[in-house]
């Protein structure tokens, strides 16, 4: 179970929660111009936008959750399990393999409407990495600063939806998870207003009481509504530190803690890290549940014409700062 956001001040923010009950050993990578991109059915990309983002890697290729490319567009991917269906490799398509997807389209891509384009010819193949990583079940988020699309790939086909609201998190479909928003239009950041009974003279009790009926468990439908409700109304100044603190107390309100969520016997599902990304420098922050302290990559520091991969341990363990 995942959410992911977008958020914008004076640059664009993108980024994402991965909550599961364990890690595959993730590392910041980035894919500098020259790295190879060696595709299933598609060929070698050896020359293309430098991508920062978390991955694990694997056979020395990044296996992507979220990245972003130096162009600015962002992509993330999170689970659509039950739903997420891929197709056999088409002659005359464009087959790109589940766990490539979030490469082929940033390598290549630097805007929406760019990727648009390029999803047009796309067939989301169903082949495995390898026996060890079979076919994860995902939808993605794709976004710049203009715009943000959700990708689903379903039994019934590729749909490409406008995701006006720059939210995603899990299950049900993407429209559904949209529409379910008409049930809080009725909330507000305001102190609300005795529309009850002119009868009665009811009020106000209570700081937040606007927002009465904003969803509040851990499932994704709800999380959704929460994080929608939570950015669309977030305020914050426009430097880089009060724009990446307000981005982390958005997703900050779906966080999961350990024992609230559990997924087998003695097995809890957490939020690993959290990221977010300025698409305009190039930098990922991220913090994990170990480590509350915002730590960051900055891909602008690095050789990005090289041919190598990139590779940064995620940072764990709690950081305190005494004052006395």
């Amino acid at each position: 179970m995942c959410t992911a956001a977008t958020y914008k001040t004076r640059d664009f923010y993108f980024g994402r929660t991965l909550d599961y009950e364990f890690s595959y050993g993730d590392q910041i990578t980035i894919s500098p111009r020259n790295y190879p991109f060696h595709f299933r059915h598609m060929g070698v990309i050896d020359q293309h936008f430098a991508i920062i983002g978390m991955a694990h890697v694997a056979e020395n290729y990044p296996l992507y959750y979220d990245a972003i490319n130096e162009k600015g567009l962002g992509m993330a991917g999170l689970n659509f399990v039950g739903n997420a269906a891929y197709a056999d490799v088409k002659p005359g398509a464009d087959n790109v393999a589940q766990f490539e997807f979030i490469p082929w389209i940033l390598c290549q891509c630097a805007s929406v409407d760019e990727a648009r384009a390029l999803l047009s010819g796309i067939n989301l193949a169903n082949t495995p990495f390898s026996e060890q990583f079979p076919l994860a079940q995902l939808h993605w988020i794709i976004a710049d600063k203009d715009s943000s699309i959700t990708v689903e790939s379903m039994s019934n086909g590729l749909h490409i939806y406008d995701n006006p609201a720059g939210v995603l998190t899990n299950n049900p479909p993407f429209p559904q998870q949209m529409f379910q928003l008409n049930n809080y239009m009725h909330l507000s950041p305001k102190q609300p207003a005795n529309t009850f009974s002119d009868d009665l003279g009811l009020a106000a009790y209570s700081r937040g009481m606007g927002a009465l009926g904003l969803p509040g468990d851990l499932s994704s439908a709800s999380r959704f509504v929460r994080v929608a409700f939570t950015k669309m109304n977030a305020k914050s100044g426009d430097s880089e530190l009060e724009s990446i603190s307000q981005f982390f107390h958005i997703l900050g309100s779906v966080d999961q803690q350990r024992g609230c969520c559990e997924v087998a016997d003695g097995k809890y599902e957490i939020t690993l890290y959290t990221s977010c990304c300025n698409t305009a420098k190039g930098i990922y922050y991220y913090t994990t549940y170990e480590n509350h302290q915002i730590s960051a990559v900055d891909m602008h520091r690095e050789n990005l014409d090289s041919d190598a991969l990139i590779c940064y341990p995620v940072l764990q363990g709690e950081k305190i700062n005494f004052q006395n």
